[in-house]
């Protein structure tokens, strides 16, 4: 008999997860087995490995959400066109292969569309093992989650999520985004400077406005230390307290994306 739950893989430019939730059992409710991805082959390689040795791939179940940490544009609701979402994207990003598929995850409580890409590779080998597929920008839930806790409070709020070497700071009004930009950020010197040039730009208050970052963060204390130098509400989002301490909160290694996708959905 088929096995009907979802199962998540997550794609990122050098790493490869598979979760499931796993109702039935309370002593592990999830089921979290992170593959080592070979550096000297392709991801498309990579995952016809995976699929080989990883054991979620020996459960009998043909649909699987697939989360891609990849970088994405986002378009206004109103000004979103299917038939234009590919020229559109290409022009941000060029892409001189031209193997990949342009996909795209609406977002109606903040009024936009968010536009992504999959490699055309990638998505055969996936589409030759399961019959029922969704693929999520890694960004989506985190922006759904944060976006919903961003109304707790009067002050104005500025986020920024760390994850494969990346940093995303974005910010809400009024139900759409009033600012979001990805950076590279592996050292935390340069986070510092991007944090402090965006919250600069929007014009917030350093005595009364809020600072929140979340995820691999490079010298987290360090980091902290030095926002607190120019702002006085900064914080460290605590992902167990953040998701009242959810049972994949506890698992290690686990990024912040993936577990705001099983705990709050996209």
């Amino acid at each position: 008999m088929m096995d009907k739950r979802k199962l998540i893989i997550r794609l990122g430019k050098n790493s490869l997860s598979f979760t499931m939730p796993n109702a039935t059992d309370t002593e592990q409710p999830v089921i979290y087995e992170p593959f080592i991805v070979k550096g000297g082959i392709s991801m498309t390689a990579n995952l016809h490995e995976a699929f080989k040795t990883v054991n979620l791939m020996a459960t009998d179940t043909r649909r699987v959400q697939v989360l891609v940490d990849t970088p994405s544009m986002l378009v206004p609701i109103e000004q979103f066109e299917e038939d234009e979402m590919e020229a559109l994207f290409n022009h941000t990003f060029p892409n001189k292969s031209g193997r990949r598929v342009i996909h795209y995850n609406v977002l109606p409580e903040l009024k936009a569309v968010c536009l992504f890409a999959v490699s055309k590779d990638v998505a055969g080998v996936i589409a030759d093992r399961f019959d029922e597929i969704q693929f999520i920008q890694a960004m989506t839930p985190v922006w759904h989650h944060l976006h919903q806790r961003s109304f707790t409070g009067h002050r104005n709020k500025l986020y920024g999520y760390f994850h494969n070497k990346q940093l995303d700071i974005f910010s809400f009004q009024q139900n759409r985004f009033k600012f979001c930009n990805s950076f590279e950020a592996s050292h935390a010197h340069d986070a510092l400077y991007f944090l402090l040039y965006v919250w600069k730009q929007l014009h917030m208050e350093a005595v009364h406005d809020e600072m929140h970052i979340v995820g691999d963060i490079p010298e987290r204390e360090w980091l902290l230390q030095e926002l607190k130098r120019f702002l006085q509400k900064a914080y460290i989002i605590n992902p167990a307290a953040d998701f009242q301490k959810a049972p994949a909160t506890k698992i290690a290694g686990m990024p912040y994306d993936l577990m705001a996708l099983l705990i709050k959905g996209r």
